[in-house]
């Protein structure tokens, strides 16, 4: 029974599931991010299980008891931490096997402002999700020896991909006649630090926090004050408030994918982590107003 569960949630994330894979670790990710990044380390010698579907919002994830399952029998579970995904978190405290929590193993949040450490979004930093790419090689190494080499490779070609996208975006951000990002909650902190950038939330890091209406008409007069041109909403998050403060502040709106799932159709189309955050760098180039490659 409970391989049979096991095949019915692989399979929706593109990972395995054809039978070449028999023997292969089992790891368990908290979501896309860290799946991503398993995947491309793992290769064939890895079945990741990513907990959170499509279109379902990380912070928020409930589990199944099939997915509690899931978690006491894999080889290899990865958490975010920081109270990101709770039930994810405390799951898999009460298991026996290894356990890797993300942010308590990156150098980046060590040397981080305190304003940063406790802020889970380090992989909307590309430079920050490179650490997390390294780590999960260091991890798949430990629980498999024999193919250390083989997942060391992977990583290599996976980090060289990420110092790219992190050479897109250090150009294409340098020029901007704007800095400020306006995003429906805090989830770009990692990004704007990184590029030299200020980010203002409606809601806080919780996408679940309701702003108070003097946090929204300060942003209104922030908006007027600074000529922000754009207010970012997400795929995930309603829009509700970000479209409400753009329509009093006469501005548009447009979509910042936090990159907390990606479905297995777009997934089929050939996105992935890359392609979905150079996307993201043309529209706040276009809303920053930034001019250069």
């Amino acid at each position: 029974m409970l391989s049979a569960l096991v095949l019915v949630l692989v399979l929706p994330a593109g990972c395995g599931g054809d039978g070449s894979d028999r023997g292969a670790l089992e790891v368990v990710a908290p979501f896309y991010p860290v799946a991503e990044a398993v995947r491309r380390v793992g290769g064939e010698r890895v079945r990741v299980t990513d907990l959170t579907p499509p279109g379902a919002e990380a912070h928020e994830l409930e589990l199944t008891t099939g997915q509690r399952d899931l978690i006491d029998d894999a080889d290899l579970v990865f958490v975010m931490g920081r109270g990101f995904q709770p039930a994810v978190e405390a799951a898999a405290r009460g298991r026996d096997g290894r356990t890797v929590v993300i942010l308590d193993r990156l150098r980046a949040v060590r040397r981080a402002p305190a304003g940063l450490r406790n802020d889970p979004h380090v992989w909307l930093d590309p430079l920050a999700y490179r650490e997390v790419v390294e780590l999960v090689a260091a991890e798949l190494s430990a629980a498999d020896p024999d193919d250390a080499a083989a997942y060391r490779r992977r990583a290599e070609r996976a980090a060289a991909r990420l110092e790219r996208l992190h050479d897109r975006y250090r150009d294409g951000t340098r020029s901007c006649e704007r800095r400020l990002l306006v995003t429906a909650h805090e989830a770009f902190g990692w990004l704007a630090a990184r590029y030299g950038l200020r980010q203002e939330g409606i809601a806080g890091i919780d996408p679940g926090q309701e702003p108070s209406p003097a946090r929204l008409a300060e942003l209104a007069r922030l908006v007027e004050r600074t000529g922000t041109t754009t207010i970012f909403t997400e795929e995930q998050a309603s829009p509700r408030l970000a479209r409400a403060l753009a329509r009093d502040a006469g501005v548009r709106t447009e979509v910042l994918d936090t990159l907390e799932t990606l479905s297995p159709q777009r997934i089929r189309r050939g996105e992935d982590y890359v392609s979905v955050m150079d996307a993201n760098l043309a529209r706040i180039r276009a809303a920053l107003g930034c001019s250069g490659s």
